[in-house]
């Protein structure tokens, strides 16, 4: 019964996933607006340091994600917003080590967003919910797969953990590494880590662009290239670039 209601609650927390990360930007950035830090230290080399693990820990989901939907077979591991979804069970690459990499990336890539208001107490906040949040999401993803895959998927998940990926037992991927699918994929994730950074750091400086040095504005020159690149992408996917992989 317990398992049961974990996974109807994981359902109605699969639905709304998409909106996490806004919430978590929104939260970091007006933090940064209102503390004006960089980190929980005292120190600029301690906030520095604190800024550059934020990254770290921010891009290592994301990179977890990049790798994990590259080797993805199509039709799994997706976009889907109403219902899980799988045309078959991903067991290679990194399905070998984790069953549910994406969703390891994300509690990573979470945690930074979260890290990068500055706030220590902000960032194990957001670890500890994407943790309950995850958790539960993948449990009701579990039974969709027990379902469809039975054996197969008894087989796999016997000796491949949940969502603390294992240290040994790498098998090679399946598919081929398939640039295409992982832009389609992770694109917006990979742009919405650059904009925490931008806009966090911009709050700190309470959005006045009038006190940037030349050097900062080429920080600003940056990003509004990436903007650009997201947009361009964006207009791929209207005109059916992407076609075969929705």
């Amino acid at each position: 019964m317990y398992q049961q209601e974990l996974a109807r609650s994981g359902k109605r927390l699969f639905f709304i996933r998409g909106t996490y990360i806004y919430i978590t930007i929104a939260i970091s950035t007006l933090i940064a607006w209102c503390s004006k830090d960089w980190g929980p230290f005292q120190t600029a080399f301690g906030d520095c340091a604190w800024f550059w693990l934020s990254l770290g820990v921010a891009s290592t989901g994301a990179i977890v994600r990049v790798f994990t939907s590259g080797w993805a077979a199509l039709g799994t591991s997706g976009r889907a917003k109403i219902a899980a979804e799988a045309s078959e069970l991903n067991t290679t690459g990194p399905y070998s080590l984790v069953r549910n990499p994406l969703y390891v990336g994300r509690i990573l890539n979470f945690t930074g967003l979260a890290m990068l208001s500055g706030s220590w107490v902000f960032g194990a906040i957001v670890f500890l919910l994407a943790i309950l949040i995850y958790e539960r999401i993948s449990i009701y993803e579990e039974e969709f797969l027990r379902e469809k895959f039975g054996a197969a998927h008894a087989e796999w998940a016997k000796d491949v953990p949940a969502l603390l990926p294992r240290l040994s037992g790498w098998v090679k991927p399946k598919y081929p590494f398939w640039w295409k699918r992982m832009i389609w994929r992770e694109q917006n994730k990979l742009f919405l880590l650059a904009t925490t950074v931008f806009l966090t750091w911009m709050a700190r400086m309470d959005f006045n662009f009038d006190a940037l040095t030349s050097a900062q504005w080429n920080w600003v020159y940056a990003f509004a290239a990436l903007v650009v690149v997201r947009f361009i992408i964006g207009g791929l996917k209207m005109i059916g670039f992407f076609k075969e992989l929705s």
